[in-house]
Parts: C-alpha cells; structure tokens; sequence
C-alpha cells in the first residue's frame, strides 16, 4: 500500500464503501481497500494493471461513492480537476495522496482555504489529508467542457496540453508527401501528426494508438476522417489488424521526472515488430535522447534527416526480424 495511505488508516481514517480510487500507479498497494472499490485509472497500462488484480477498473466515471482517495498526478490543472471531481461524486470523505514533487503542498494550501483538513500526515517525501466532501464546493477547479489550442481540443494532463509540440512540428515538416499507404501513429496524444498525416497523398489509414484515454478523445474531436482508426492501448504491446507500412512517432522518453530513454527504445523496438519487411519508421526526439543504437539493433538503415538545436527527426527503413 502507499506508505502514506497505510499510515492514515493507522492513524484513525476509515473509508467507507463504496470507495473511488482516482490515479493510482502500481506502485500503489490496493490490497486493503474494501470490497466493490473501483479503480479510476485512464492510463492503459495502469488501468489493465488493476484490471488483471481483479478491480473494477474504468477510464472515467460518473458514479456516486461514498468516500474517494485521489492520488495526485503532476500537472497542477489535471490534480485541480480531480479533486473537483471526487468532490462531485463523494458524500463521505476525499482523500489526497501526493509527493511533494506532484505539488502536494500547493493543493494542500489552498484546499484549506475553502474546508476543514484533517491532518495532514507525511512520509515518503509527501502528505497525505482528507476533508468532508458534503459542502465542498470546488466547481470551479473542474475541468472545463471544451478546451482549444491553435484549433485543437486538449485537455488538462495530456501531453502538450498547451499547444502544439516543437518537437511534432518539426517531424510532420520533415515527412515525405506520400508517407505510406497504412500507418501506425504510436503515442498519438491528441491527434497532431494523424491530423496531419491524413492530408498527405496515398493514405489508406492510420490508426492513432495512444494509452491516455483523455488524449484519444481529445483525438476523436480533432480527426473526424473515416480513415481514422482510434485504438485505446499501450503502444508497446499493441497488434495491428492489417499490415503496417509507416510509423510515425514522438515517443514519451518519463513517466515521472527522470528521463527513462527505455520507453523510447521499447517504441523502437515495438515500430520494428508492426512494420512489414519494406517499412519505414520516422520519429523526433530530444537531441541528447541516445536512441540511434536501439535503432541500429532493429533496422538495417538509419539517418538523421532533420533537426536543429533541441530535437532530430530519425528515419529507419528495412526492419530486422
């Protein structure tokens, strides 16, 4: 369990179910929650973790529960919209968990503005805090129904929620007029490259694969082609239904704040697995990311095409069985 949570029920909080558990990572024991708990989890690998543990597991929800334990993400907009949300569905307590590094001590000071904390408990470099739910009023810190960047729907806690990435712009500039006739968009985010990719000649399909369920949806507003195909996965494992020609990708290189260039290596590896004998992979990464080995291992040709200071777009061809 997490230290902090398991020191608060040894310090007196009792949940009461039905008990919503927002944003857990595995590395969260929920071994001790109640029956009939429901994990809150709309990042596929995480959310499939939970699932395979035997939790109620769902992207998003709606219900009603008495009490919700929310663990902090680190995007300040995303942690606001959770709490609004737990607010919204709990009529006992809500919880939060969250290292000092997720901003825990920002949402603590001003969630003690509005309600009653009790509290708060640290260990494990955070804190831990719960408040009553009924007369709770953090409407305003929902996320709002639509937001738009340079024409795009986005949403609090995707990736460039902001804007569109430098990094994406630079590849989508440097791919050919006809990429490939099916293509697989690993980590498609909201929809940038796919958007793009679609008003490129000779384009069958491309399938937008990305494990963030709030960017895929974001993606379904901002590409409406029919050729448009929407898979919910985890690029790492995910299988393709036809033949693959192209992959186009901006891989995720952390999932916390230390760069782990293994995620980029495994979309690497993955890209070599979809593509058929005569595929090409084009990708972007951060200049100091060393990922032209990993590439080497699983394709036989591999050249810098562009790039400037900050980022290089990659391109493979001839993957390696």
């Amino acid at each position: 369990m997490s230290p902090r949570l398991e020191l608060a029920l040894a310090s007196g909080l009792v949940l009461s179910p039905p008990v919503s558990v927002l944003g857990p990572s595995p590395a969260q024991d929920l071994s001790a929650m109640p029956e009939g708990t429901q994990v809150v989890q709309p990042f596929r690998p995480y959310h499939d973790h939970f699932a395979r543990l035997g939790f109620d597991t769902v992207a998003r929800s709606e219900a009603p529960c008495t009490d919700v334990i929310v663990f902090l993400p680190r995007a300040k907009a995303q942690a606001r919209a959770m709490v609004a949300d737990a607010c919204r569905r709990a009529s006992g307590l809500v919880v939060v968990d969250g290292a000092k590094t997720d901003g825990i001590d920002s949402v603590l000071k001003d969630i003690r503005k509005r309600v009653a904390v009790e509290g708060p408990l640290s260990k494990a470099h955070g804190k831990i805090f719960w408040f009553r739910a009924d007369g709770a009023d953090f409407s305003d810190w929902a996320a709002p129904e639509t937001q738009e960047v340079d024409g795009f729907r986005t949403a609090p806690g995707v990736f460039s929620a902001d804007g569109i990435d430098p990094a994406s712009a630079l590849l989508l500039s440097a791919l050919p007029k006809k990429p490939g006739k099916v293509i697989a968009d690993l980590g498609a985010g909201w929809g940038y490259l796919s958007a793009g990719l679609l008003s490129r000649e000779g384009v069958k399909a491309v399938h937008l694969v990305e494990a963030d369920h709030a960017a895929l949806e974001c993606a379904r507003v901002n590409v409406t082609d029919p050729r448009a195909r929407f898979n919910w996965a985890d690029a790492l494992t995910w299988k393709a239904p036809e033949h693959i020609d192209t992959v186009v990708m901006n891989p995720p290189f952390h999932t916390g704040r230390t760069a782990e260039p293994e995620l980029g290596q495994g979309f690497i590896a993955a890209a070599a697995r979809l593509l058929v004998a005569s595929g090409q992979l084009w990708m972007v990464a951060n200049r100091h990311l060393p990922y032209e080995a990993a590439l080497s291992r699983h394709f036989a040709q591999v050249a810098e095409v562009a790039g400037n200071a900050r980022f290089k777009v990659l391109h493979a061809s001839r993957p390696r069985r």
